[in-house]
C-alpha cells in the first residue's frame, strides 16, 4: 500500500494547477478502487474550492437544494477534529434520510469516511472517500487503506494552499535527528507503541518528541506534521 501513497505524493508535488489538482483526485480514486473522493476547502472569506468525482448532476442537486445544511457529514465534521465514519453520525431524521437517499441515487455510496482539516488563517477543508461496499468489505477497505488516505488528505490540503496563495509554503523546518525518527517510524505505518520499542524509548519520550516536531512544523496534529514532514523532504522511507 505504501507504493500507492509514494506514487501519490510525488504526483502531488509536480502539481502546479487547481485544475490539474483535480485530474490528480481522479487518478487517488480509480488507484484505491473507491467509489468517490472529494476534496473541499473554505477559507476565511468563504473562498471556496473543490476537487471531486462526484457527477455534475449531483453537485448541482446539492448545491441548488443547500444540502450542507442538513449534511451530518458537513455539519459534524464542523465540530470535529478527528476523521469521521458516516456510521458515527445520526441519519434518523426524516430530512437526513431523505438527503441520504438522493446522495445514494446519485452514486455516491452508503459507505463513507470524511477527513476535517484546520489549515492556516481559519481555512477548513473536508476529504471524503466514499464507496457502496457492504459493511464487511467496507471495514476491510479502511483496515488497509485509511490511514494512508488521511495522511494523503493533509498532503491534497497543503498543495491546494501552495497553488491557490503560495504565501502558505513555509521554509523548510529543521528537526532533531530523534523528531526524525518519531516521524519516519509513523510515517512507515507503526503505531506508537511499536514506534517507541523500535527505537528503544519510552512511549512517554517517543510523544515528546513527536509534539516537538509537530510544534516545529505548524502542523494542526500527527498525521498532519508527517504529512508536512514528508512534504518538506524531511523524512526518507
Amino acid at each position: 500500500m505504501r507504493q500507492k501513497r509514494e506514487w501519490f505524493i510525488e504526483r502531488l508535488q509536480s502539481t502546479t494547477t487547481l485544475d490539474d489538482l483535480r485530474a490528480e483526485i481522479f487518478r487517488l480514486r480509480d488507484a484505491f478502487e473507491a467509489e468517490h473522493l472529494v476534496y473541499h476547502s473554505v477559507n476565511s472569506i468563504g473562498e471556496q474550492y473543490a476537487a471531486l468525482t462526484y457527477s455534475d448532476a449531483w453537485v448541482s442537486e446539492y448545491t441548488t437544494q443547500d444540502y450542507a445544511r442538513i449534511d451530518p457529514v458537513v455539519q459534524g465534521c464542523l465540530r470535529r477534529f478527528h476523521p469521521v465514519d458516516w456510521k458515527q453520525l445520526d441519519w434518523s431524521p426524516k430530512p437526513t434520510r431523505a438527503f441520504l437517499g438522493a446522495a445514494v441515487d446519485n452514486g455516491v455510496g452508503h459507505q463513507g469516511y470524511s477527513v476535517p482539516i484546520r489549515g492556516p488563517s481559519g481555512q477548513f477543508a473536508l476529504f471524503t472517500i466514499s464507496h457502496r461496499a457492504t459493511d464487511e468489505a467496507w471495514k476491510t477497505f479502511r483496515d488497509a487503506h485509511l490511514s494512508d488516505l488521511i495522511l494523503l488528505a493533509h498532503f491534497i490540503n497543503q498543495k491546494a494552499l501552495e497553488i491557490e496563495r503560495g504565501s502558505d509554503h513555509i521554509p523548510v523546518q529543521k528537526l532533531s535527528p530523534r523528531e526524525v525518527d518519531a516521524l519516519t517510524m509513523l510515517a512507515s505505518g507503526l503505531n506508537r507503541a511499536q514506534a517507541a520499542d523500535t527505537l528503544a524509548i519510552s512511549e512517554h519520550t517517543l510523544r515528546v518528541y513527536i509534539e516537538s516536531a509537530r510544534f516545529k512544523l505548524g502542523a494542526s496534529n500527527t498525521t498532519h506534521a508527517v504529512a508536512k514532514a514528508l512534504a518538506q523532504g524531511l523524512l526518507i522511507l
